[in-house]
């Protein structure tokens, strides 16, 4: 049983419902083919990633990159309106069913933190909308650095004033999250498996199905 200072959590994907791909599926299917629309998907995803892999810049201009680089390496017609109603739509997202209830239950005993990806200017409006109290909320925007840039969570740790070892880190994604937590030494991986990459025992801890499987984790 680990009983951390702090939980910390990725929040899109994790806890808010991620709607980048369906997003992909609503706009692009005047240009691309039903068949094609996973292969597609995929290569958008793959771009986000990489696009955040260097210097930090505003989150509005990844979305961008990363929708203008996916559309040139299918060929087709990329269209600025495009990108900007799907980086508007960010913060309409809300969680998945699990989530405010499974929260409600560990923030009684533990703090809770984000580390997010987004922007300043987004990231409240989700996390409104999780149903639970959060004693702190970090953005790549604040940490000049997205994750999975170990300078992202070398902001979170100086912000808290805490050693890695002391926190447990919950997330849905390996290569976004669980790899960086392991490198800097986090105490405690979660990994959910929300469907968005395989289980990997190396870069967690523990596997669950749902933020409700939370709690019994950490004795609650």
């Amino acid at each position: 049983m680990f009983r951390p200072k702090y939980i910390t959590f990725d929040c899109y994907g994790t806890l808010i419902r991620f709607r980048m791909a369906d997003m992909a599926r609503e706009i692009f299917p005047d240009r691309v083919a039903p068949g094609d629309m996973g292969r597609f998907v995929k290569d958008f995803a793959a771009y986000r990633l990489d696009e955040v892999l260097g210097a930090w810049k505003p989150y509005r201009e990844v979305v961008r990159n990363s929708v203008l680089r996916t559309c040139r390496k299918w060929r087709i017609e990329f269209r600025e309106e495009e990108a900007t109603r799907i980086y508007d739509a960010v913060p309409t997202w809300g969680p998945h069913p699990d989530v405010p209830a499974g929260l409600a239950k560990v923030a009684r005993e533990i703090p809770l933190v984000i580390l997010s990806n987004a922007a300043n200017e987004q990231i409240h409006e989700n996390v409104a909308k999780l149903g639970a109290p959060f004693h702190a909320v970090y953005t790549a925007e604040q940490a000049q650095a997205y994750k999975p840039r170990l300078q992202a969570f070398e902001y979170m740790l100086d912000q808290l004033g805490c050693d890695p070892k002391d926190i447990m880190h919950v997330s849905s994604s390996f290569r976004y999250d669980q790899m960086s937590a392991t490198d800097i030494g986090v105490g405690a991986r979660v990994f959910v498996a929300r469907g968005h990459e395989p289980s990997n025992p190396h870069y967690r801890d523990h596997e669950i199905a749902d933020i409700g499987g939370l709690a019994g984790l950490v004795g609650l």
